[in-house]
């Protein structure tokens, strides 16, 4: 299986040194989500591994006619991409924009997955608790959290107290503190 993998590489490879831009898009499918999973493993960097990915296929391209085709194609372009990751590092270093983006990625990207996860569930716990309030107290609810209209608008605009909203507003808060409460368990 393997010896046929090498065959077809080869292929490609031949036929993408005489231009053939179909053999370089089979290759770029073959290998393009390797690449930026090994990028984003050196830049820690979504954007700039997908840039990355860009290069080292475009620097293929640009030199298609120097390939070896006896020489293995996934190691020459996974060379390409950590020397320009390697480069981008390094210029990260002394440029201060680039430096914060990168290095401040390579923190956020570890808990990404997980935020993300427990963002979306927070999201769907709030409006499960604003949906299991009363008709008139969900409506002043939406009205003050979402639109953001003051306690004073909302009662011009209902036609009830201040005081009324006031009332209705704790006790949608109190509702959901106590909803919050019990699926504490799930976040």
């Amino acid at each position: 299986m393997l010896e046929t993998t090498d065959h077809s590489e080869k292929i490609l490879v031949s036929e993408l040194k005489n231009g053939n831009e179909k053999a370089f898009r089979k290759l770029f499918d073959l290998y393009h989500q390797d690449i930026y999973g090994y990028s984003i493993s050196l830049l820690k960097s979504k954007e700039t591994a997908e840039e990355n990915v860009q290069d080292v296929f475009m620097k293929v391209w640009q030199h298609r006619e120097n390939l070896n085709i006896e020489q293995s194609f996934k190691a020459y372009i996974f060379t390409i991409a950590r020397n320009q990751a390697f480069n981008i590092l390094n210029k990260a270093a002394n440029d201060v924009l680039l430096k914060e983006e990168i290095f401040y990625e390579s923190q956020k990207s570890h808990d990404y997955g997980d935020y993300s996860i427990r963002e979306a569930d927070c999201k769907k716990l709030r409006k499960e608790a604003i949906n299991k309030l009363p008709p008139k107290r969900k409506q002043i609810f939406k009205m003050s959290r979402k639109k953001g209209m003051t306690y004073e608008e909302i009662s011009q605009e209902l036609g009830i107290s201040i005081n009324t909203v006031r009332n209705q507003m704790s006790k949608a808060l109190e509702s959901m503190r106590v909803f919050f409460h019990v699926h504490d368990k799930i976040i």
